[in-house]
């Protein structure tokens, strides 16, 4: 299987929703995070996102952040109540404002408070819960001392990104220390990280034979035919990837400008998008710095057609 890794401010219903139009071989996706709040006077506001009749795209499990189980529960169960069978708990968020408030990979050096959370929570949860985690928030044997607190509860799955919180995207993922986190689990164990290409993804397969759910994030926005190269063994001509791209990203276009208020929401989020996406173009350092110069969404339509023109 093939999940769409969370990433805020792009893989949002929108995203999730034209993706699978243009696009094969993603299974499942996990929604980026909504936090918990202390007090639910009314989910609606905090749940619209993930309404199941405003998400027809790839099949989502809502992900919640939170360092309070109470919290986490009332909010997981209703999700529950709206359909979802599974929520995921963020212990993988590595940014410093989520860390510094104890949240997301902020928990990860405090196996006592994982297992205080989860001895609270599991009792009163509806829906099943898989959890997203780093391998550490310094270090990478942090993950370790969790494994054992894991073990103890009936999880559904941990989806592993084999880094430290503290490198953020850099440096390389530890491969050495997911096979030590494979070996100290019998619970099911999807890997995420660094997956860019379909040779990638086949050594780290054969390294690792017992893992038959990956998850892939900015490799999937940077290259949106990369699911279905790895599942069906194919490649489409350029020109017609080309001309695929436009037309998702054109849909995109549509329809952000018919939800986001303000010409700069609308330009900063497709921003957001060539980031990555960029990447699948030559000359991308180009494309992004053009990009990045437009603020009004007329300059930014012309030079994306000139991109995609150029590219043709």
């Amino acid at each position: 299987m093939i999940y769409l890794a969370p990433i805020q401010g792009i893989t949002d219903r929108v995203f999730r929703n034209l993706f699978p139009r243009y696009f094969q071989g993603v299974d499942l996706a996990v929604a980026p995070f909504v936090s918990s709040p202390r007090k639910m006077k009314s989910g609606r506001s905090i749940t619209a996102e993930l309404s199941p009749d405003r998400n027809t795209g790839i099949p989502v499990i809502p992900q919640i952040m939170s360092s309070h189980p109470e919290d986490f529960v009332r909010l997981a169960n209703t999700f529950y109540e709206m359909g979802y069978r599974t929520v995921n708990w963020n212990l993988g968020c590595p940014y410093p404002m989520v860390v510094k408030k104890g949240r997301g990979a902020g928990m990860l050096c405090h196996p006592d408070r994982v297992d205080c959370f989860l001895e609270k929570a599991l009792p009163d949860l509806k829906p099943k819960l898989s959890i997203k985690l780093r391998i550490g928030l310094k270090y990478p044997d942090e993950v370790l001392e969790l494994l054992p607190v894991f073990n103890r509860y009936p999880l559904d799955e941990l989806i592993i990104h084999p880094r430290t919180a503290a490198q953020m995207y850099s440096g390389g993922v530890d491969l050495d220390m997911f096979e030590r986190c494979l070996n100290g689990t019998g619970h099911r164990i999807v890997y995420n990280g660094d997956i860019d290409s379909e040779n990638k993804l086949r050594k780290i397969s054969h390294r690792f034979v017992a893992v038959d759910r990956w998850m892939i994030g900015r490799g999937l926005i940077a290259n949106p035919f990369l699911a279905e190269e790895i599942r069906l063994h194919t490649r489409k001509p350029y020109e017609e990837k080309i001309k695929i791209i436009r037309a998702f990203h054109d849909d995109l276009f549509t329809e952000y400008a018919g939800i986001l208020h303000g010409p700069a929401h609308l330009t900063n989020k497709m921003k957001e998008i060539w980031t990555y996406l960029a990447c699948f173009f030559e000359n991308e350092k180009k494309i992004q710095k053009a990009i990045r110069k437009t603020h009004h969404p007329g300059h930014y339509v012309a030079v994306v057609k000139e991109v995609f023109n150029s590219a043709a």
